[in-house]
């Protein structure tokens, strides 16, 4: 465990955001992070870097999680218990699961980020969220630097939200998640139109967990610029949900606002139709701007700060609860 001085984050967030940590250490087991524990106690966590917007300079140390490792802890005929190391890589371990057949994850294929964020932000895509296999969530206090174990209902998931971001909220570091997976009759949802239509393209008829994890990868492919060639942390945006009631007046104003029924008293209006009708998809102001091929997602150019992010999301914010009365929050962390 080597604790590195004035060390750029750049290569550390997916947005690309070049800030400096005034120390920095990646951890690869949970003994150097017990060890940390007892000579630090004010810290900074950082993961994949995929869900977080950073606006300045850290001015403390800086731990990166790095755990690694996938282990086939209990199986029976029809399911699997698979422990994930925190540092994994999201994607890289849907693509483990779909080449042992283990279905559950496929839908949130091509997600950016590490294993060890998903839970608390409660990933998810295309009708399906983390929580939907997510078994058991193992965690450090900080405090004390004792393990322990989480259950799905004690994670308390919710949209984009675990307990893990408000009540524990600094409290815990995660260490392994826990997955329970199908093995066989899969419980395959291709309901979103997106996947439907490019299944029917592709010609197949009664798809496979890789048939689905493939479609969904294109349709990513073909909407998020991927981190690597343009900065970004993907949707910017969480959807908002908003009340039947104010639906009914909203979609009355605008007829063809897109919506999902959450429950009877509450409608989902996707956030990307907002920014979009907002007149922001594909516009750039200096440095940033939102995707032109998805309105959601706002960009790094090359040299955007994360002030300059932060503004031109916050403009977005504004133009949108102007337009349509529908305030939308920020889904990344912003720091």
């Amino acid at each position: 465990m080597q604790i590195q001085q004035n060390i750029s984050l750049q290569p550390y967030n997916t947005f690309g955001i070049d800030v400096n940590a005034k120390q920095f250490v990646s951890i690869e087991s949970i003994e150097a992070l017990r060890n940390l524990l007892e000579q630090e106690k004010d810290f900074f966590i950082l993961g994949g870097g995929s869900n977080v917007l950073l606006t300045n300079n850290i001015d403390k140390l800086v731990v990166h999680i790095a755990f690694k490792g996938i282990e086939i802890v209990e199986q029976s005929d029809n399911d699997v218990i698979v422990k994930v190391a925190a540092g994994e890589n999201w994607h890289q371990f849907v693509l483990w699961c779909i080449a042992h057949n283990f279905g559950g994850v496929e839908n949130m294929s091509l997600i950016p980020g590490n294993v060890g964020t998903a839970p608390i932000q409660n990933i998810g895509a295309y009708g399906v969220e983390l929580k939907d296999t997510c078994l058991t969530v193992e965690a450090v206090a900080i405090e004390t630097g004792k393990t322990r174990t989480f259950t799905n209902a004690e994670c308390a998931f919710g949209y984009r939200n675990s307990v893990f971001k408000n009540q524990l909220k600094g409290r815990y570091i995660i260490t392994n998640v826990f997955f329970k997976l199908t093995k066989n009759k899969h419980q395959l949802n291709s309901s979103y139109g997106a996947i439907q239509a490019e299944l029917k393209k592709n010609g197949i008829e009664n798809p496979t967990i890789k048939n689905i994890s493939d479609a969904v990868i294109a349709i990513r492919k073909s909407k998020l610029p991927d981190p690597a060639d343009l900065g970004n942390s993907g949707s910017f945006f969480k959807n908002p949900v908003i009340l039947a009631s104010e639906f009914k007046k909203l979609q009355e104003k605008f007829p063809d606002v897109p919506h999902y029924k959450v429950s009877d008293t509450e409608i989902k209006v996707p956030a990307g139709w907002l920014v979009e009708q907002s007149g922001f998809k594909g516009k750039r102001i200096g440095n940033t701007g939102s995707h032109k091929n998805q309105a959601l997602v706002l960009v790094n150019y090359g040299n955007a700060t994360g002030k300059e992010v932060l503004a031109l999301s916050k403009l977005i914010q504004k133009t949108v609860f102007d337009k349509f009365n529908i305030a939308i929050e920020a889904e990344v962390n912003i720091i």
